[in-house]
């Protein structure tokens, strides 16, 4: 989540992505009376359970770019960049259409990575992000690593599942987010107005691992906010509207320009009370991340609940949705 500093317009630069959207993945064969293969019918489909493992083994990943990098993957610092090859790779090969986005800000190159999987209406795209930059103090593993792995790993599980949605789906890594929204504000002006208006929705991930957190659900559009509460409380667990990370994060970007956004949060720098913890457990009187933004956010500073729960949430969601 975006240290709050004025915020500066970056360079435009328009992916094209021109006949792409079109493009369909290969199709599961079709034998009468066999079972339904994975993707024959997305409608028929619950999302696949995100197994923390795999959600903690990015994160760990993350961790060693920023140690082998000065200690942190901050925009401009060579770990940012080092982290965008990482996930590019793992994408490329589960067969997304990977584009990596360039823009300027304070004289330094930043990347935005955008993965685009083949098929699904071009006219009706749904989009999930989070930011992979960290600030200079640490190696950001739940502000904000925890999102990036947990949409990560929910791209990569529509790989596996072979999912054919409805709708397109698109994911998208920002950079730059902690100087003031840098990345995704330069990805959505670089988009003409008619494929700003083919984004169905956008959902944002932002510190979805917090050590005493809590869930925090986006309450901007009514769609998205019911597909993650719906599965939270499906799982018995307590919601409530995000405040403290309103406007801050990668979702104002989307939501300035008329596009309906939505988002999960398990909450940064401000005191749990009495009450928060009678729903979630924790600590009263402690910061939902006692390390946010500080040199102690390192792979110590995740909570294997509330990552858990927060993964399994995206991929209900994105199921949901892009039907």
């Amino acid at each position: 989540m975006k240290i709050s500093l004025p915020r500066r317009t970056a360079t435009a630069a328009v992916i094209a992505l021109a006949g792409l959207l079109a493009t369909t993945a290969p199709a599961a064969s079709a034998v009468p009376g066999a079972p339904t293969a994975p993707g024959t019918s997305a409608r028929a489909l619950a999302a696949p359970d995100i197994p923390v493992t795999n959600v903690k083994a990015h994160l760990t990943q993350l961790q060693s770019i920023a140690t082998a990098n000065g200690g942190n993957r901050a925009h401009g610092r060579p770990g940012y960049k080092a982290s965008v090859d990482h996930l590019k790779a793992k994408l490329d090969a589960a067969g997304f259409i990977t584009t990596v986005q360039q823009f300027s800000y304070l004289g330094t190159t930043g990347y935005n990575l955008i993965a685009d999987w083949p098929g699904g209406d071009p006219n009706r795209v749904l989009m999930a992000g989070a930011h992979l930059d960290s600030v200079t103090a640490g190696a950001g593993i739940n502000d904000n690593g925890s999102g990036s792995a947990g949409i990560l790993e929910t791209a990569l599980a529509v790989a596996r599942e072979g999912f054919k949605p409805a709708k397109h789906l698109r994911f998208a890594w920002w950079g730059a987010e902690e100087l003031g929204l840098i990345g995704s504000r330069d990805y959505v002006n670089s988009l003409p107005s008619t494929e700003r208006s083919k984004i169905s929705g956008y959902l944002n991930f932002d510190m979805i691992g917090a050590t005493n957190g809590g869930y925090f659900v986006y309450d901007d559009d009514p769609a998205i906010e019911s597909a993650l509460k719906g599965y939270l409380t499906g799982i018995g667990v307590a919601t409530e509207p995000d405040t403290e990370g309103d406007g801050r994060s990668d979702h104002a970007s989307f939501k300035n320009v008329g596009i309906p956004v939505g988002g999960l949060f398990t909450g940064a720098g401000r005191l749990k009370t009495a009450a928060q913890v009678q729903k979630w457990g924790g600590t009263a009187g402690r910061a939902f991340d006692p390390c946010y933004h500080r040199a102690c956010d390192t792979l110590a500073n995740i909570g294997d609940t509330t990552l858990d729960r927060s993964s399994d949430a995206i991929a209900h969601a994105i199921w949901t949705l892009s039907n």
